[in-house]
């Protein structure tokens, strides 16, 4: 009899482990790159090589190698491919001063500021191998932010006509907790999303944020008034956004 059932706990750990070890075959890998805190310029330099190799992979009938970046950054202003030049508010002489850099960069949208505690995610990936439209890949990052937020309990939402993601929707109060601005080209993406957990929201008091200026920002610490463990926010992000581009993240 105990022969009967230790050939029965095994037929059923097969069922259970072939199945998930087809899943996870299944899936697309995607190189994982945590640079902790990183120079802009060095990771856009990184991103802009990444994003060319892939290009030249498509040109060539190969299936591109597909990246995913994680980092922060010391303090920069970014302006997009339609900024505005008077969104920032800081002379050369200030903005040396305060020893914040400042990059005219190719994705779309306006100007915005990372620094330190705040998550960024640079997707460089193959919309054709993951089955994705711009606007759907889109949509998705929006996705991985609002159930990362939610996970900690914080309501976020889209705004229809508006990049990013937004805390008090219609509301009185209604602020910015994540930008989101993407290139895309031959179906291969680069930038991402800036997620504000524990940011010095001082910073955008220096520029008009996505060229908005009736609208405030906010950040994870502001909401739940309290420090958040940025090791926590990005574990969880990471997860948010392999489940739901169904993709397996391998570390470099």
């Amino acid at each position: 009899m105990s022969h009967l059932f230790g050939a029965l706990d095994r037929l059923s750990i097969a069922f259970f482990i072939e199945p998930t070890l087809h899943y996870l075959c299944s899936m697309q890998k995607v190189r994982l790159h945590d640079l902790g805190e990183k120079d802009y310029n060095e990771v856009w330099l990184l991103q802009k090589k990444i994003f060319q190799e892939a290009i030249d992979e498509k040109l060539n009938n190969k299936k591109p190698v597909q990246h995913l970046i994680v980092c922060e950054h010391p303090h920069v202003y970014t302006l997009g491919k339609n900024a505005q030049s008077s969104n920032l508010l800081l002379s050369e002489e200030e903005l040396k001063s305060k020893s914040i850099s400042v990059y005219e960069i190719e994705r779309g949208g306006d100007i915005t500021y990372h620094g330190p505690g705040q998550l960024v995610v640079y997707p460089i990936f193959d919309l054709e191998q993951l089955g994705l439209g711009v606007k759907k890949f889109v949509y998705l990052i929006e996705e991985c932010i609002i159930q990362t937020l939610g996970d900690f309990g914080i309501m976020a939402e889209r705004i229809e006509g508006r990049i990013g993601i937004w805390i008090d929707k219609d509301g009185m109060k209604e602020r910015k907790i994540a930008a989101i601005g993407i290139k895309c080209s031959r179906h291969i993406s680069m930038h991402g999303l800036a997620l504000n957990v524990n940011t010095d929201m001082q910073l955008f008091n220096h520029i008009i944020p996505c060229g908005i200026s009736d609208k405030a920002v906010s950040s994870m610490e502001l909401e739940l008034s309290r420090k958040i463990e940025m090791t926590d926010v990005k574990e969880l992000m990471l997860k948010k956004i392999s489940s739901t581009f169904g993709i397996h993240l391998d570390s470099v």
